[in-house]
């Protein structure tokens, strides 16, 4: 197990020193006040009107970079900071989250597969890891075929998990290139503020990155405990 928690060291080192950029990285271009003094929920209010999109609200939620689009009850939920702020990072986020609405209005197919696994995805994660390790210690206890089946499963578990981090990617490098270009086209931004939103985004984007290749470097490592016992 010890090659496990190097691993997840290592991945956890990573995630860090990408989040600490990402927040770092809102935090100056939370200093770049916008021109046109639109609000993150004004700007996500008007990129809704500009794509034609009449049924999804714009509402504010509690906490730091919590803002999401919910497809069930078509809501931008910005957080307080982003829904009140007036600089080139709400502006960013709010576009954003609002790219999400897009998709889900034009049926964007790799939005729509991430949907689809969401039940699944939500219930292995949550399972894998003990199933995983109740395989490790069947095998070592128990019986290595016993073990191997149960380790089986809980791989196969933890791969639905991978498949959705990485399903994810497009859906959000997509998010964030129809908020740029939007931002540009309705000339919501100078110059200075769409290299800032740009930069802001290009930041949260690899969190994902991250996160995905975490966890296919995770599963390699199972799959390798698996076919080693075989």
């Amino acid at each position: 197990m010890m090659g496990y928690y190097i691993l997840a060291g290592a991945i956890m080192l990573v995630s860090m020193f990408v989040s600490n950029r990402l927040k770092s990285k809102f935090k100056k271009y939370s200093k770049l006040h916008l021109q046109n003094g639109m609000s993150g929920a004004e700007i996500a209010q008007k990129m809704l009107r500009d794509n034609g999109i009449t049924d999804v609200k714009v509402i504010s939620t509690p906490g730091q970079l919590t803002d999401h689009y919910n497809p069930m009850n078509k809501t931008v939920n910005l957080s307080e900071a982003v829904y009140s702020q007036r600089n080139a990072a709400a502006a960013a986020v709010a576009a954003h989250e609002c790219g999400h609405a897009v998709q889900h209005a034009t049926a964007y197919n790799w939005l729509q597969m991430r949907s689809r696994l969401v039940p699944m995805v939500s219930i292995a994660s949550k399972y894998s890891q003990w199933v995983i390790m109740g395989g490790l210690l069947l095998m070592g206890m128990v019986s290595i075929g016993v073990g191997q089946t149960v380790l089986l499963v809980g791989i196969i578990m933890f791969g639905l998990g991978t498949l959705f981090s990485f399903i994810t990617l497009p859906v959000e490098y997509d998010a964030s290139n129809r908020a740029l270009a939007w931002l540009k086209s309705a000339n919501m931004v100078t110059s200075q503020e769409y290299d800032g939103a740009k930069d802001a985004l290009k930041w949260a984007a690899r969190t994902y990155v991250v996160a995905a290749v975490g966890s296919l470097a995770t599963l390699l490592y199972f799959i390798s405990i698996y076919l080693s016992r075989d």
